[in-house]
């Protein structure tokens, strides 16, 4: 990691990221805040690619590039993944990615590696693409993180940008590729406990700063009043719709999962009922004055049931929280913005 400290380029714009301080962070045993220096040209980026590819559902996604600075990762680029569809079967992302990364080396910017972004759907994103992902970038990349840009809630009137990493512990659990309910259980793993939030902190520079107060005067008081009034209604159905689609595949989960445990407590019985019956034959022959029956491993007669994996359970479940989240911001928001109507009408009343 000490190769991406050596970076030089966008100095002044992107984004920065504290990884904490000891020799915790540098076993990456801590979690990784993300305070953010530098210009809004990342932002800008983001939300340009998903305005030039983005329809509805369709996710875009890009590379992040940076550098680490004391215990800070700043991200000071980044460049989208092309579109391509199945008649581009010789498209090469990795190699994609190598040319760009040159190229902006070549023009001194910035070109080292330290994560990933994609846009969300209405905050569907707690995938397994999405672990695999950053599970790939972060064990190669210690600092790596995934940025999550919502142009839904952007659209109406903040923007919606965040950060997120792998805990230590799915770090593990990955690393092992053993997801079963007792590996999971070992590890302690929740889909509370499986991603971290990192906070971000955008700031412009003092120009930008200067250009956003000019356009603010000018801007209309009608314009401004715009942002208080209520969302509509359709963000909120479509919200409950995809909780409502979540609880059924969390429900189809569950019965699978009692169906797997009805399976091994049958099984349990016929193991016994089998143990049994081989104890009493056995009896009988020595009555006779025959020899036992020769020892047979019970597990190749009986072969357990697979248990289903749980990772798909806790990411519905990471998904469901995220949804009921969404619903929560949503009617907190409506809520101030009839509180500041309430308030601006009495004080023109």
């Amino acid at each position: 990691m000490a190769s991406r400290k050596e970076g030089s380029g966008a100095a002044g714009s992107g984004f920065g990221a504290s990884k904490g301080k000891g020799k915790a962070a540098a076993t990456g045993s801590v979690p990784v805040p993300v305070p953010v220096d530098g210009d809004t040209k990342v932002v800008l980026k983001i939300i340009k690619h998903y305005q030039e590819e983005g329809q509805g559902n369709e996710v875009v996604q890009g590379v992040l590039l940076g550098l680490v600075v004391d215990d800070r990762l700043e991200i000071t680029n980044c460049f989208p993944f092309p579109q391509h569809t199945e008649d581009d079967a010789d498209f090469d992302e990795v190699q994609y990615q190598m040319e760009m990364m040159r190229s902006l080396r070549h023009v001194n910017i910035d070109h080292l590696h330290v994560g990933w972004y994609q846009s969300t759907y209405y905050g569907s994103f707690v995938t397994r693409a999405l672990l695999d992902s950053q599970f790939s970038y972060q064990h190669a990349i210690e600092e790596s993180v995934v940025l999550i840009y919502d142009p839904i809630k952007t659209a109406q009137g903040s923007l919606s940008l965040k950060a997120y990493r792998l805990t230590p512990k799915l770090m593990e659990v990955c690393k092992e590729k053993d997801f079963s309910p007792e590996a999971l259980k070992k590890a302690n793993i929740a889909y509370e406990n499986m991603f971290e939030e990192v906070p971000i902190v955008i700031k412009n520079s003092y120009l930008i700063n200067v250009m956003l107060w000019e356009l603010e005067k000018k801007s209309a008081v009608a314009d401004r009043h715009e942002l208080l009034s209520l969302a509509s209604s359709n963000h909120l159905g479509k919200s409950l719709q995809l909780l409502m689609d979540r609880v059924d595949e969390m429900s189809q989960d569950i019965v699978k999962y009692n169906t797997y445990l009805r399976n091994v407590s049958k099984q349990q019985q016929q193991k016994h009922q089998y143990q049994q019956r081989r104890q009493q034959e056995n009896i009988q022959r020595q009555s006779r004055g025959e020899p036992p029956l020769p020892e047979e491993d019970i597990n190749k007669l009986f072969k357990p049931p697979q248990p289903p994996p749980r990772m798909e359970s806790l990411l519905i479940a990471g998904q469901i929280n995220t949804y009921c989240q969404n619903i929560k911001e949503f009617n907190a928001q409506n809520l101030g913005k009839l509180f500041m109507a309430q308030a601006l009408q009495d004080y023109n009343n």
